[in-house]
């Protein structure tokens, strides 16, 4: 991408800006995990949301997640959402947020498509810092298909996800 993705503007705002304001406006609590370019990255945290380091992100998303699952610890819910999804709307997350504890596992969907934030429960969260390093998240939501609520949403911006600077430019493009 040529910048940290975090970094990357929409409608005006940084990715990780835009995303820490939405999720600010529905949780109690929003915290940032920082890894590759943390120094880069750090100025564009808003005040008020926390901040944990991931010591180790080479260790892939797992390790994030685990890093700030474990500054979350104790909280009924969490949602997460990587900082490729910079389009995810607002009303999105309050969505999601509005099915606590309907479900242990909340994911969006989009035209038949499973997308971010997901949201799970304190038990799922403690599931996945119990995970291996070399685990994948995935691995603990697929066994809890059978308490898992998916919500259908009308927001292409749960899968959109931003991985190279053509599918940046799409976002920016369509989201004028």
């Amino acid at each position: 991408m040529g910048k940290p993705k975090a970094l990357l503007e929409y409608k005006g705002e940084a990715f990780l800006s835009r995303l820490s304001r939405i999720l600010g406006e529905v949780c109690g609590r929003v915290v940032v995990v920082l890894g590759h370019d943390a120094e880069r990255v750090r100025p564009v945290v808003p005040g008020g949301v926390e901040i944990a380091v991931n010591p180790a992100p080479e260790l892939g998303m797992l390790s994030s997640l685990q890093c700030g699952f474990s500054v979350a610890r104790g909280s009924e819910a969490v949602l997460f959402l990587p900082v490729d999804y910079g389009a995810v709307e607002g009303r999105t997350v309050a969505r999601i947020a509005a099915e606590v504890g309907n479900a242990d596992i909340i994911v969006p969907v989009f035209e038949g498509l499973h997308g971010h934030p997901v949201c799970v429960s304190r038990r799922i969260t403690a599931e996945l810092l119990a995970l291996p390093v070399t685990a994948q998240a995935r691995d603990v939501i697929h066994r809890h298909r059978a308490s898992t609520l998916y919500v259908a949403v009308d927001d292409a911006g749960i899968v959109n996800d931003v991985d190279t600077p053509e599918e940046y430019r799409a976002l920016v493009e369509a989201g004028r």
